[in-house]
């Protein structure tokens, strides 16, 4: 279990030296250790990801888990892949980003309004983690969740995978989710009951090569979905 931790620096500390699942240790730290030949003279992060983004978010968007030359290198979430490159560049175009790139740690990306968690923290092989790793890791986006609820407006779920975990842990928060269970789409929206009051629940396909280069996930379509959840943020 995660000790009652009332601070975003607290839980980082202990999210970056978790070694809950030995499959996924091993993974992280062999990619780190191997490298990509593009980034041989890197020094990868090879650990668990923390969230990114404010400490008070009024949008909380909740990914898949780290990519294995993306985040798993750079130490920060969707940073140094495509699917980042994605996501950035759109949160960019809606106004809730700084800029539209996001390649390393300190390249002066902000985030407006808005933080990024993912459901798991590390790497896993072929981007699949197994459901006992997904259980293991839901207790950091549990406590995640109670740090910065009372803040939280909308929460949008980048694919099944984001959907499902922020389901389940908005439910273990003990907020009201609508029955039957919403089910994922691209567009899908949901009515949650925070004990602060309703909050926008909205589904997109996760912006992964496997979608972006096939087409079914576009720019505008992605643009439709952030800007939604953008235009609830104060400015």
């Amino acid at each position: 279990m995660v000790a009652r931790l009332t601070s975003i620096e607290a839980l980082d500390a202990r999210i970056v030296d978790c070694r809950r699942c030995p499959r996924l240790v091993r993974w992280r730290e062999k990619v780190a250790l191997e490298k990509r030949a593009a980034y041989a003279d890197e020094t990868y992060w090879g650990r668990p990801v923390p969230g990114f983004g404010v400490k008070e978010p009024q949008v909380l968007v909740v990914g898949l888990a780290p990519a294995a030359h993306g985040a798993n290198r750079t130490g920060r979430m969707f940073t140094g892949d495509r699917s980042g490159d994605w996501l950035y560049a759109s949160m960019h175009r809606v106004g809730m980003a700084n800029q539209p790139t996001g390649t390393h740690a300190d390249d002066g990306l902000e985030l407006i309004g808005t933080r990024i968690v993912s459901a798991v923290r590390c790497a896993p092989p072929d981007n699949k983690p197994t459901t006992d790793e997904k259980v293991r890791c839901s207790t950091w986006l549990d406590a995640e969740l109670r740090i910065v609820a009372p803040s939280v407006r909308v929460v949008v779920a980048l694919g099944s995978i984001g959907w499902d975990a922020a389901l389940a842990a908005v439910r273990r928060a003990g907020w009201t989710v609508p029955r039957p269970k919403p089910r994922f789409g691209h567009g899908a929206e949901a009515v949650l009951g925070a004990p602060h009051g309703e909050v926008l629940l909205l589904g997109s396909y996760h912006p992964s090569q496997q979608n972006t280069f096939t087409g079914k996930l576009t720019e505008p379509m992605l643009d439709a979905v952030l800007g939604r959840a953008a235009a609830m943020i104060d400015r």
